[in-house]
């Protein structure tokens, strides 16, 4: 069979480019790409970790970072009838290791972050709601910034930085101690985020027979959004300093659960609603 010369051609011509293309190819389009990407900037969306702050973290989560966060650095038992304001005062927050951390927040609020000018306003729409609600005593008198002071923490899960919850912690002046409390709150919690209160002791005139301590957690939990309170069974009578009270659980997160309590502190009238121990 004779091999038509033309085809012949056609087959040198094809290796010949081949071989050209497996030598110099490479190369050619190794220098095409440099030319477009060198000395070029390009964007791309990146995570920032500068934030750290996890907006879509569920009321529940939020709730159990906060109290596991309070737990590390409140001792158990009424700040006022021990006197641990002062205690708390003076930890050093910036040493404080373990899992989790409540730390002092030195830096200004972000632009999605309640102002400290603004906090006093929103602790107020925050009473003024659990008052409507009936978790509080419609005695319990607003909070204004000559009398209160306002501070800004950070509650962090150490192991995972990205699980944070910024929280204002409104008080009584310590100038004001001496002052009459009655119908005041003396502390609150308050989510730099939403304005929620998660914690609070207001004094009061209302006794605790007067009160029912399972619709206050009901309605506190649908103030915050969160999920339904499990009642909390413990044989020990002595998880309070005080008999008056009733504790609740809420689910947490990684099957952990936070542990809320409603309780009252006879004589000195106080009534609280804390997610610490």
């Amino acid at each position: 069979m004779k091999i038509n010369k033309f085809n012949i051609i056609v087959l040198i011509t094809a290796a010949a480019l081949v071989s050209a293309l497996a030598l110099w190819g490479p190369e050619a389009i190794s220098t095409y790409w440099d030319q477009k990407t060198l000395n070029q900037v390009t964007v791309e969306p990146l995570e920032s970790s500068g934030e750290g702050y996890r907006y879509e973290l569920g009321s529940n989560e939020k709730l159990y970072i906060v109290s596991k966060c309070l737990n590390s650095q409140i001792p158990s038992g009424s700040e006022r009838s021990t006197k641990l304001r002062e205690d708390e005062e003076s930890l050093n927050y910036e040493e404080l290791t373990g899992t989790y951390a409540f730390v002092v927040n030195r830096q200004e609020p972000s632009d999605r972050e309640i102002t400290e000018e603004a906090i006093f306003q929103v602790c107020n729409d925050g009473l003024r709601e659990m008052k409507e609600l009936g978790i509080l005593p419609d005695e319990v008198k607003e909070v204004t910034a000559s009398a209160y002071s306002a501070v800004l923490y950070s509650a962090i899960d150490v192991l995972e930085p990205r699980n944070n919850v910024s929280v204002w912690k409104v008080s009584l002046s310590t100038n004001r101690q001496n002052a009459d409390k009655s119908g005041r709150l003396l502390d609150a919690y308050i989510d730099a985020d939403t304005g929620k209160i998660y914690e609070f002791y207001v004094r009061t005139q209302t006794t605790w027979k007067s009160m029912d301590p399972g619709a206050m957690a009901a309605a506190w939990a649908e103030y915050m959004e969160l999920s339904e309170p499990q009642e909390y069974e413990s044989d020990n009578p002595l998880l309070e300093n005080t008999p008056y009270f009733e504790k609740y659980r809420f689910a947490g997160m990684d099957e952990g659960s936070t542990v809320v309590t409603v309780g009252f502190y006879e004589g000195i009238n106080e009534l609280y609603l804390k997610i610490s121990r």
